[in-house]
């Protein structure tokens, strides 16, 4: 695919990311707010009033793993769009965008305005301990918890050995690992499979494939031990949405996200939030009690992510239904 028969279009909200797939959001009003779920379109148009015309998108790399449909684009800093800049992962057919980096802004101006944002905002509710990350993509969530949170360290787990060779050649996890050494340790493997001496502190959970949230992902094994996350730990999910776009055309993000709440709320015996970032957005979901969101707030590291503690109210499946 040239970049003359390229566009790219977004949905009416800005999307999240995923193991495979990823969307984005931002919690306040702003002209940032627009649709960001990349899809390619073959139509030779110019992308609309949410897309980026097509001479401002170029593909770096585009092939197919045993896993995945990779591929990899840079956007102009030119386009009049919130991805100006960036370069964007992705994994699937459909075209939902799995990671996100900006190669041009400033090494502290890290945040990217998506549901990634949201993952950096679990630190402070974990005990001391490794954070893991199942469905690692091209890093997006490891380099804004390692560069936010100075005593973190994260264990990532990505099934796709492509998707983490592209990760260090395009996203500059190459360099990530250098800087931070043993602080970050990235796994080719199953994310079911993960473990680690002494359990994890808690886990952030991105995992899709083929454009549909993996099977399972609502029933993380908890607990102490090699086989999941300490006690008092938590586990943050994106479990997608009406934003997701399945290959097969079926079975799509809101069956999906529904199958995962309501394991996750037997699971946890009901205690489940949810942060929904738009009607035809991601929705992600926080393990145990609703916490203190003064508390949390005041932990956090910047404004941008105080915005989101806000944002969570309690699962309940008849009003997140009625959405």
């Amino acid at each position: 695919m040239t970049s003359s028969s390229l566009s790219l279009s977004f949905p009416r909200q800005i999307r999240p990311l995923y193991f495979p797939p990823f969307q984005i959001s931002r919690p306040f009003p702003s002209t940032r707010h627009k649709p960001l779920t990349a899809k390619p379109k073959d139509d030779g148009g110019g992308g609309g009033d949410d897309g980026i015309p097509s001479d401002l998108v170029k593909t770096l790399a585009k092939f197919h793993s045993e896993h995945n449909y990779i591929r990899v684009l840079q956007v102009s800093r030119r386009a009049d769009h919130p991805f100006a800049g960036s370069r964007l992962l992705l994994l699937d057919k459909p075209g939902n965008i799995h990671s996100i980096s900006n190669p041009f802004r400033h090494p502290n101006d890290l945040l990217t305005d998506t549901y990634f944002d949201v993952f950096a905002t679990l630190p402070p509710l974990l005990p001391p301990g490794p954070i893991a990350i199942l469905g690692f993509g091209a890093g997006t969530a490891a380099r804004l918890i390692l560069s936010l949170y100075p005593e973190s360290e994260v264990h990532g787990w990505e099934i796709d050995p492509a998707v983490i060779a592209v990760a260090r050649e395009y996203f500059g996890l190459a360099e990530l690992e250098r800087e931070h050494g043993a602080r970050v340790r990235v796994r080719v493997g199953d994310a079911f499979g993960a473990s680690v001496g002494g359990g994890f502190a808690g886990a952030v959970v991105d995992l899709f494939e083929r454009g549909s949230l993996v099977k399972g992902v609502g029933e993380v094994e908890v607990g102490g031990g090699e086989e999941g996350v300490e006690g008092g730990g938590r586990v943050m999910v994106n479990v997608g949405g009406r934003c997701v776009e399945a290959e097969s055309g079926v079975g799509g993000g809101v069956v999906g996200m529904e199958e995962a709440l309501m394991a996750m709320s037997v699971g946890f015996g009901g205690e489940v939030s949810v942060l929904s970032l738009g009607d035809d957005d991601c929705t992600v979901a926080l393990t145990g009690e609703l916490p203190h969101l003064g508390k949390w707030k005041e932990m956090l590291p910047c404004h941008e992510l105080r915005a989101y503690a806000d944002m969570w109210r309690p699962y309940d499946p008849r009003g997140l239904a009625q959405r």
